[in-house]
């Protein structure tokens, strides 16, 4: 009796790629938001960064342990684009109501953290959309 084991390749290269980066700094940066939300006690800001906390991590392990790779029913840099895109627009929304209408220093800071936050995910829009081949050869991709 055999038995197979397959082990799970972790890129750790990614990690240190500015996609890598700026993903950590992401969910640095909503963590810190959450935890500005959870003192203010504003639950509307708290369940919305706690649900892109969880959408970003499951994009995160995806790339770092190659399941993208594995699992190719979606193209996933476009996935990642259009998270990326509509969450911009989503926690600027959020973070100029938290900015406006604060009732503590908590819930100001994390309206400024969501607005860091939307810097960031502008950033890693221009990234993975520069990074997809529209019409182009894919020895072109490779290089950048």
């Amino acid at each position: 009796m055999t038995t197979k084991q397959t082990a799970m390749d972790v890129d750790t290269a990614f990690l240190k790629s500015r996609r890598g980066i700026v993903k950590v700094t992401e969910m640095v940066t909503l963590f810190v938001a959450f935890v500005c939300f959870a003192v203010a006690s504003t639950p509307k800001y708290i369940a919305a960064t706690v649900l892109e906390f969880f959408i970003t991590s499951l994009l995160l392990v995806l790339y770092l342990l190659k399941l993208n790779k594995r699992l190719t029913f979606f193209f996933w840099p476009l996935v990642d684009v259009f998270n990326s895109v509509f969450a911009t627009v989503y926690f600027i929304t959020l973070s100029l109501m938290a900015m406006t209408s604060y009732i503590n220093t908590g819930m100001l800071i994390g309206g400024i953290a969501c607005f860091l936050l939307a810097v960031l995910l502008c950033v890693e829009s221009y990234i993975l959309f520069s990074i997809i081949t529209f019409n182009r050869p894919r020895t072109e991709t490779q290089n950048t």
